[in-house]
Parts: structure tokens; C-alpha cells; sequence
């Protein structure tokens, strides 16, 4: 879930003192019922996945099925990102690197708007579980991985020979090169939910102590100011999702040093 800005957050505990429970709004419940969350139960990351796929198609296809020569406000928004992504795959993976270019585009949006959904109080930010973002990572590892060994063969291999450092040097480099590469989508996806996770558990925390008379302006002004950093977050940590996948891609399509 979301930021919760409610009193009822900050319970007293046994010692008089305040009892906050951060990390609670990041649990996956069913949505219907109070079993156990199954291979195929229904529940909250489920509901708010699918609501962003939802806006998505609205915006994307919906937003721009009239095409307007004078765009309006939803096709103008659309227009932008579509122009913002692809000159981002051009300038960062080239021209070889456009023709996949709908795939970034659908995962620029996917989070991008998983991560904005996230920040409505009570929602589920999606995007602030490993489970999510270690299957987008691993997605864009395996395809880039994939496509370099279809495109040149064991030639891709050349990614990890550095031939321009001496050569006493390049196995030792070579070794290096492999394991940064298969710590790829480890680092890739932790970023992500890492920093969603760390801001949604802060603002949680101030809201707790808003329940303090004594302490709630300051904690207001605090909310107000995580609440604002956190849009920007969750613009940027798609955009370095994204430019990062453009980057991978480059090294598939272009593997020498």
C-alpha cells in the first residue's frame, strides 16, 4: 500500500509508548476473503498491477485513438512520452536499438505509472516488491542476453574481453566483466524497489507521529516534502529503469569494448 496519512497508523503499545508498523502496507492480502494468498489468489499487488496496465491502454490507446492534428491534453501526454522513450533508445542504443523500441516503451509505462498509483493513499505500490521488479529485470537480462548471442554468435563473448587493456590484464578483467554482467539484474531490480520501498516506509512514519499533537506540524510539513520527493522518485526510477535497459540493449547489439 501506499502512504497512509491517518492517526489510527500510530497505535500505543504496552509501554505507553507509540507503536509504528511501516512495513505493513507492503504485505500481499487477498483481495476477497482473509485465506492464504495462493499461485492464483486474487489479491492487492494483483488489483494494482492490473489498474496500471488499465492506464496504460488509456493513455496510450485510448488517449490517442482520435488523433487529433491540434492534440488534446490526454494525446499531448501521450505524444510526450512516446517522443521522450524513443529519443532515449536512439540516443542510448542507436539506431539498431529503435526497432525494439515498443518493449521499453511498455516498460517505461508500466512502472512509470505502478509507480505513481502507488503514491495514492491506501493503494498497493506494486513496484516496491522484489517478486515485481526482479521478473522485469531478469525479463530485460534474458532478452538483451538472448538477442546478442542470436545476433553475433559467440562473437557476444567479445563483451567481456577487454582488448584494449594489456594483456596480462584481460583475463583478470574478463573474470570481472562476467560477474558484473550476471549481477546485472540483481542491482537492477533492488534499485528500483529499494528506493520506493525506503521513501513509502518514511512518509508511513511521519504520518505516525502526526498522531502527536505535539510534533504533528512538524510531521505535516515532513509528510508534505517526502510526499514531494517521492513524485519525483517515481519519475526518475523509471526513467534509470529504462535508460539502464537501453543501455543493456546497446551492449547486445554492439559487444565489443
Amino acid at each position: 500500500m501506499a502512504t497512509e496519512t491517518q492517526g489510527g497508523d500510530a497505535a500505543h503499545g504496552e509501554g505507553g509508548g507509540l507503536v509504528f508498523h511501516p512495513m505493513d502496507q507492503f504485505i500481499v492480502k487477498p483481495l476477497f476473503g482473509d485465506g492464504g494468498v495462493g499461485l492464483f489468489t486474487v489479491t492487492n499487488a494483483t488489483l494494482w498491477m492490473a489498474l496500471a496496465v488499465l492506464c496504460v491502454i488509456g493513455l496510450m490507446v485510448l488517449g490517442t485513438s482520435g488523433r487529433g492534428i491540434v492534440p488534446g491534453r490526454v494525446q499531448s501526454v501521450a505524444e510526450l512520452a512516446y517522443g521522450f522513450v524513443y529519443k532515449m533508445v536512439e540516443d542510448v542504443s542507436g539506431r539498431d536499438g529503435v526497432k525494439y523500441f515498443p518493449y521499453i516503451m511498455t516498460l517505461f509505462m508500466f512502472i512509470v505509472f505502478a509507480n505513481f498509483l502507488g503514491l495514492i493513499p491506501m493503494a498497493f505500490t506494486t513496484t516496491s516488491h522484489f517478486a515485481v521488479t526482479v521478473v522485469l529485470a531478469l525479463a530485460v537480462f534474458l532478452f538483451v542476453t538472448i538477442l546478442g548471442f542470436v545476433k553475433h554468435g559467440a562473437k557476444f563473448l567479445e563483451l567481456f574481453w577487454v582488448a584494449s587493456a594489456p594483456l596480462a590484464l584481460r583475463p583478470i578483467l574478463a573474470i570481472i566483466e562476467v560477474i558484473s554482467y550476471f549481477v546485472r539484474p540483481v542491482s537492477h531490480s533492488i534499485r528500483l524497489a529499494g528506493n520506493l520501498m525506503a521513501g513509502h516506509a518514511v512518509i508511513k512514519v511521519f504520518a505516525g507521529f502526526a498522531a502527536i499533537a505535539a510534533v504533528s506540524p512538524i510531521s505535516v510539513l515532513a509528510i508534505t516534502a517526502m510526499y514531494g520527493l517521492e513524485i519525483l522518485v517515481a519519475f526518475i526510477q523509471a526513467y534509470v529503469f529504462t535508460i539502464l535497459t537501453c543501455v543493456y540493449l546497446k551492449d547486445a547489439l554492439h559487444p565489443h569494448h
